[in-house]
């Protein structure tokens, strides 16, 4: 158990320069803002996106403390706010929505222009309390019977390969998907559309990984090394119906789009970000062969309920993807080495 700062005072993660030291410091408890509520941080994810946002390839503003894949409790409720009150257990979207907009009245704040994120717009949640703004839009209910950790686990990764596939790839039941990078995301991916009824194809360079894949429901597993992943996939089923690049790499994307049957469905979840933004993809075959390119950033708060429902019912097991639980004095190590120790690694704000 780690000592606890003075109650004015909480416990952040902060790093002043982009790839520079990250330090845990005391800094003052935040006010809740009309429309915001303070949350007490219970759990939060160490996510891929949050090591991109601090060696600089996503600016956020400096000094900057991450965190975006949260849950936890309801520690004090601003001006306006009329859903939430102080003691509700809930679990929160890394894309928070304005409210007001045309997209988030359609039920798309994942795509409000206005949209803010606890760790990138503003301070996040490797810390004691975190502000989430328009919390009547953005706050999901907790159920009891789902623990903050794997509620944590959920934020960016498992609810973005769950919206992925339930959201873009039309699922059929029997299908084929191919998922490229067996990573936090991909993994996710894995298990989602084998309880989802689809047959899963996982591809990745790492041993581990593979099996992982093939533990949590993947009928086949590629190794990139091997040879073109398009070529063997052919191989194997004639094309995939859908493929997730989870990997968010220029060649993995192409791939990815070459690895469809016709009128297959290509969803985009890893970044491309800088250089890697504007891969070349085959584009006379997507118009030849009618595929569909979709891109897919997170999931909005209304479409968490059924989720919740799987997990809690036992059809999904997100916690069996949780590799490491650390206190948060762990978590600059934890984010330093982001890539170096497989499965989630999940901050426990209690220890």
């Amino acid at each position: 158990m780690t000592q606890r700062p003075p109650a004015d005072l909480m416990r952040a993660v902060v790093y002043d320069r982009f790839d520079g030291p990250l330090e845990l410091r005391e800094l003052p408890r935040p006010a809740a803002p009309p429309g915001g509520v303070v949350i007490d941080v219970r759990a939060s994810g160490v996510c891929r996106s949050d090591w991109h946002a601090w060696r600089g390839h996503d600016p956020v503003p400096l000094p900057h403390t991450p965190g975006h894949e949260l849950a936890g409790v309801v520690a004090a409720v601003g001006e306006g706010v009329s859903r939430w009150k102080q003691g509700d257990r809930v679990v929160v979207p890394f894309v928070c929505g304005c409210g007001t907009c045309e997209w988030c009245l359609a039920g798309d704040s994942q795509v409000c222009p206005d949209q803010t994120q606890p760790g990138f717009t503003h301070a996040g949640s490797f810390a004691d309390q975190v502000v989430i703004h328009h919390a009547d839009h953005n706050l999901v209910a907790l159920p009891e019977s789902i623990d903050f950790v794997t509620a944590a686990s959920l934020g960016c990764r498992f609810a973005t390969a769950y919206r992925a596939l339930t959201g873009h790839a039309e699922v059929v039941p029997g299908q084929w998907v191919a998922v490229f990078g067996c990573g936090g995301v991909g993994l996710s991916a894995v298990m989602i559309a084998h309880a989802l009824g689809l047959e899963v194809i996982g591809i990745d360079v790492n041993p581990a990984a593979r099996e992982m894949a093939r533990t949590l429901g993947a009928r086949y597993t590629l190794d990139p090394t091997d040879g073109p992943v398009e070529e063997q996939i052919v191989e194997l089923v004639a094309g995939v119906h859908i493929s997730l690049d989870a990997i968010g790499d220029p060649a993995s994307a192409v791939s990815s789009v070459r690895s469809l049957r016709r009128r297959g469905r290509h969803v985009q979840v890893g970044l491309l970000l800088g250089e890697n933004s504007t891969p070349a993809l085959p584009m006379d075959r997507v118009v030849a062969w009618e595929l569909a390119v979709h891109g897919s950033h997170g999931m909005a708060a209304k479409d968490y309920p059924p989720l919740l429902d799987m997990i809690s019912d036992g059809r999904l097991r997100p916690s069996e993807l949780v590799g490491r639980v650390i206190g948060l004095d762990g978590a600059a190590e934890a984010l330093a080495t982001m890539g170096v120790r497989p499965g989630m690694t999940v901050i426990d704000l209690t220890l």
